[in-house]
């Protein structure tokens, strides 16, 4: 039922998002919807969100920043746009990163043009999910369960639609699946039992269905690993799409996810409170610990659905070993940030087998300035993998020479490397042509 109590800031209102990752942004909205929230993502990135954040923006904020806020008054600037009926998700956070300003800057430029009646909800602040009031628990392990499906279809749309015979029939599953699961995510269930058993055959399904593209998979393509910072590496727009040119130089994409950074917050959570003096059996760290149970119950069910599509592709089961690869560098005790999980994920690519790591940063990002300067050194302790770190700043640039360049170290690499890549079964002789 929608929400209708007046004292609500959503009642009434259209929920924008904007998709730092699509398909987990798609899968966010379906969300919402089973709790009788009108939401949609924002429209796709184009010169306009470029123009539109632009003319609000100083040059000195991040490419993330301008971005969201451009897309953001796209829908500003729309025929018929009621600021009254209108919200915006837009987190917030603690920290030197820019991202804690974007709120801030979001409300300063809606209050010089006249709409500061829009609505900007924020996730992480003080309040929180009180906006959903008795609907805050079901929603939040719904979001989750939203986010981990769109992880998991990016996953199966970078590990197929590199070996596709038709180009485009990867995409058409891959956006059929979030339609289908969508579906399943908005309705309202009587328990998240139900509700899971509905998620589970809706994914076996989609399984299926990527599993039917027609697709060559009798030589294994250059396998490389994609870091970086969270929003510009997961927002096409935002990177020239640079997955879809490693994609065209012959390689496929292992991504860092959303799930991965959920969890390093959630370790920093806990570390938090072990610093604040809180025991195990404190109520505070009692349920971090609750929460943490259920998340990765529901990770490995929604995972299991798919059951071995993801062999040579398994994820860290514990961030504190990604954790670990990182300390020799940047240990994470006084390092924060995706500078941390980019240079311990890259050591676990390393093992995994991967043929290279690119890291997508925004231009002058604090992360990638930092991971920068210790890739040599990382490179070097895993044999001379390949580790090459691309800025964004929205001016478009010939990608073709640095990533061609790139392609050939990583060729070069993979002919000597010491880890052998586990190869998925659809990569075996038998399975060349589906």
């Amino acid at each position: 039922m929608p929400i209708t109590d007046a004292s609500n800031p959503l009642a009434g209102r259209k929920v924008y998002i904007h998709p730092m990752t699509y398909s987990g942004a798609k899968m966010l909205a379906y969300a919402f919807r089973s709790i009788g929230i009108d939401a949609d993502i924002t429209p796709p990135g184009d010169p306009e969100t470029l123009e539109l954040g632009g003319k609000y923006t100083s040059g000195e904020e991040c490419l993330p920043e301008k971005v969201t806020l451009g897309d953001y008054l796209k829908v500003v600037t729309r025929e018929g746009f009621d600021p009254q009926r209108t919200a915006f998700i837009l987190p917030t956070a603690n920290g030197p990163c820019r991202f804690g300003q974007y709120r801030q800057l979001m409300q300063k430029v809606l209050r010089e043009i006249g709409h500061d009646d829009v609505f900007i909800f924020s996730p992480t602040s003080q309040d929180g999910y009180n906006a959903f009031g008795e609907h805050s628990t079901t929603f939040k392990r719904t979001a989750w369960r939203a986010l981990l499906i769109g992880d998991i279809f990016t996953k199966a749309l970078l590990k197929t639609r590199p070996y596709e015979l038709r180009k485009g029939d990867t995409d058409e599953v891959f956006e059929r699946s979030i339609n289908r699961m969508g579906e399943i995510i908005a309705e309202p269930y009587d328990g998240a039992g139900k509700q899971m058993e509905q998620l589970v055959r809706g994914l076996r399904l989609c399984r299926e269905e990527f599993e039917t593209v027609p697709a060559d998979y009798s030589e294994p393509k250059l396998l490389i690993g994609v870091v970086g910072e969270i929003f510009c590496r997961l927002n096409d727009f935002s990177n020239d799409s640079l997955v879809r040119k490693l994609e065209e130089f012959g390689c496929e994409a292992w991504i860092s996810d959303v799930g991965e950074w959920v969890w390093h917050v959630n370790n920093e959570e806990v570390l938090n409170l072990k610093g604040e003096g809180k025991r195990f059996y404190h109520p505070d760290r009692i349920g971090a610990w609750v929460k943490h149970t259920f998340q990765r119950h529901d990770e490995h069910q929604l995972y299991e659905a798919f059951g071995d599509y993801f062999v040579g592709y398994e994820e860290a089961e514990d961030i504190n070993e990604i954790l670990g690869y990182s300390r020799p560098y940047l240990p994470p005790e006084g390092c924060l940030g995706e500078m941390v999980l980019s240079t311990g994920k890259s050591v676990y690519l390393h093992k995994k087998g991967a043929d290279g790591v690119v890291d997508i940063s925004p231009f002058t990002c604090m992360n990638g300035i930092v991971t920068e300067a210790i890739y040599p050194k990382v490179s070097a302790d895993c044999e001379g993998m390949p580790m090459r770190i691309f800025y964004f700043d929205g001016i478009s640039s010939d990608l073709d020479r640095d990533v061609g360049i790139f392609v050939e170290l990583a060729k070069t690499y993979r002919n000597r490397k010491k880890y052998p890549r586990p190869l998925p079964r659809r990569c075996e002789p038998e399975a060349a042509v589906a």
